[in-house]
This record gives structure tokens, sequence and C-alpha cells, in this order.
């Protein structure tokens, strides 16, 4: 029963720890994106809603943030 409740507790930490580490990258991610906009609330809103079609892409973390500067320079050529 010992073994029972070690492996419960144990489960659960790793679960919970795994939960709270992509919660903080997803506001990892956010808080990018809203830098990038550098207070522009229109651009933040584009951002956010690229950084969500990256997602989708799959685009890997480590290309994120060229990949939400080029988004960001290919909406203010567009003249937003």
């Amino acid at each position: 029963m010992d073994y029972f409740i070690v492996a419960v507790a144990t489960l659960a930490g790793l679960i919970f720890h795994g939960w709270l580490y992509r919660l903080i990258r997803r506001w990892m991610d956010r808080d990018l994106a809203l830098s990038i906009a550098a207070g522009d609330p229109a651009m933040q809103a584009h951002l956010l809603e690229c950084l969500e079609q990256a997602k989708r892409q799959g685009i890997p973390r480590r290309q994120l943030e060229d990949w939400l500067h080029q988004a960001a320079k290919d909406y203010l050529q567009q003249g937003h």
C-alpha cells in the first residue's frame, strides 16, 4: 500500500509539472508575440492570430521568433 501511495503521488507530481511547463511555455510564446508588436493593439491582435496559425502549422519553437518577426514585417509592409 505504501508503494501505491508513493506511485500515485509521484505520478500526480509529474502530471502537474508537465501541465505547468506547458502553461508557462504558452505564456512565453504569447509574451513574445506581444513584445514584437511593441504596444500597437492592432498588431498585437494580428500577431496573436499569427501565433495560433504557427501552432497549427507546427512551426518549431526555435523558429517561432523569426516567424513572428517576419509576420510583423509583412503586416507593416501591408500598410497597417
